[in-house]
């Protein structure tokens, strides 16, 4: 191993453990009540719904159906893992089915 290859990798864990030690120590500070609190709750939510969206509108009739069995096992057992699950074997066999 190059003494490059080792300084790059040193240095990615550097910065690796230290957005990590940055996000405990902001997360004992924020409010735990009140809007800000409310508004944080709905952030992974947003999150996720930003990184899939864009898949679905691309996709074609396997991601179609894989939303919309996604969101019906959501409103059904109201667990976004199961929900989860279900999309991505939707979408697995939805591609399989259709040969796309």
């Amino acid at each position: 191993m190059s003494l490059e290859a080792l300084i790059a990798i040193l240095g990615m864990a550097a910065v690796t453990f230290a957005i990590r030690a940055g996000g405990l120590l902001l997360a004992n500070r924020l409010p735990t009540t009140g809007f800000v609190a409310s508004w944080m709750k709905h952030v992974p939510g947003a999150v996720l719904a930003a990184l899939v969206a864009p898949a679905i509108l691309a996709g074609g009739a396997a991601e179609a159906i894989a939303a919309a069995v996604t969101a019906l096992v959501y409103l059904v057992s109201r667990n976004l893992f199961a929900a989860m699950l279900s999309g991505v074997l939707a979408v697995y066999l939805a591609r399989l089915a259709l040969g796309a």
